[in-house]
């Protein structure tokens, strides 16, 4: 009788010891399981979106072979970062709403684009030409293809508010963001450009460029698109973006690219075009006098530097 006790006691013994083991083992795991996931997120949002493009711009203008009609502009040939032509490259100016590509940076940097956002009366106020009225909801994706394809306000409000709360918040990580992509004279108030206070320089729109075209290919993919086609959820009505950047329908591919225009800084454009032979030029053009001058200035400042590139 005491054996067969003796033996239950052990039984029992053993029994709890590998119990305690197998919830500490399983405790253990838990944590690494958990620290793992939670460093592997923030590796990836650091390390995915962190590449600079080092570009050293001349100390003076590289512009006396072509004469165009601008306040600053600059071409450069991405596989061997040389400066094909620079015209003020350096100089602080106003960009409009070339600074939804930071917007846009930023916007990818936290969101699920299946979410559903709803324009306000907030991100209605001062902006009477919009595709969207207040009240009318879409998927964060499709909010983001209309401020990068069609340069809405609404749509980049939107966003900003939905990732901050509010469009200072916003800015704040817009300019965080600039930062650590190695910009140092880009500096933004707001989400979409209006603000004349959003200023940069050519120089510093070609090293957003091409971080977009190496670490962003969402932007990538939505800026080099001729049109993009989708649904309001709120009531029954296609929404028909077309790109404004026309270089989409020239005869070199667009990788990237973004237009803007208000008053304080005329017509602009920043775009990465490649050609037949797989060149790319990233060419920036800043305060052109008109809609269609700027595109014509950059064709003329594209055709000069593939001529150039190595």
């Amino acid at each position: 009788m005491d054996k067969i006790l003796d033996s239950d006691i052990n039984r029992k013994r053993t029994l709890i010891i590998f119990s305690i083991l197998g919830i500490g083992a399983l405790c253990v795991l838990a944590h690494f399981l958990g620290l793992t996931e939670s460093e592997s997120r923030t590796l990836d949002a650091f390390e995915q979106h962190q590449v600079r493009f080092d570009l050293e711009v001349p100390d003076s203008n590289i512009s006396r072979d072509i004469y165009l009609n601008l306040k600053a502009a600059i071409a450069v040939d991405n596989r061997n970062k040389d400066v094909l032509y620079c015209y003020n490259a350096t100089e602080l100016r106003a960009v409009a709403s070339i600074s939804k590509l930071l917007t846009a940076m930023v916007v990818i940097d936290h969101y699920q684009p299946d979410s559903i956002l709803t324009i306000t009366k907030m991100d209605a106020k001062r902006s009477a030409r919009s595709l969207f009225r207040t009240g009318d909801r879409a998927r964060v994706q499709d909010f983001l293809h209309s401020a990068l394809l069609q340069s809405d306000n609404r749509s980049a409000r939107a966003l900003a508010r939905h990732i901050a709360g509010s469009y200072e918040k916003f800015a704040n990580l817009m300019n965080k963001k600039a930062i650590e992509i190695g910009l140092n004279n880009t500096v933004m108030f707001e989400p979409t450009g209006l603000d004349e206070r959003n200023c940069s320089t050519a120089a510093d729109i070609v090293r957003i460029l091409n971080v977009i075209v190496n670490t962003y290919p969402e932007i990538s993919e939505i800026t080099s698109k001729k049109s993009h086609r989708f649904k309001l959820l709120n009531r029954n009505k296609t929404i028909k973006l077309i790109n404004t950047n026309k270089m989409v329908f020239s005869k070199y591919k667009v990788l990237a690219g973004k237009t803007g225009y208000i008053i304080e800084s005329d017509y602009c454009l920043a775009t990465i075009l490649e050609n037949g032979e797989g060149k790319q030029i990233s060419v920036v053009v800043l305060g052109s006098p008109g809609p269609q001058t700027r595109f014509r200035e950059a064709r003329r400042l594209a055709n000069y530097a593939f001529k150039k590139a190595g």
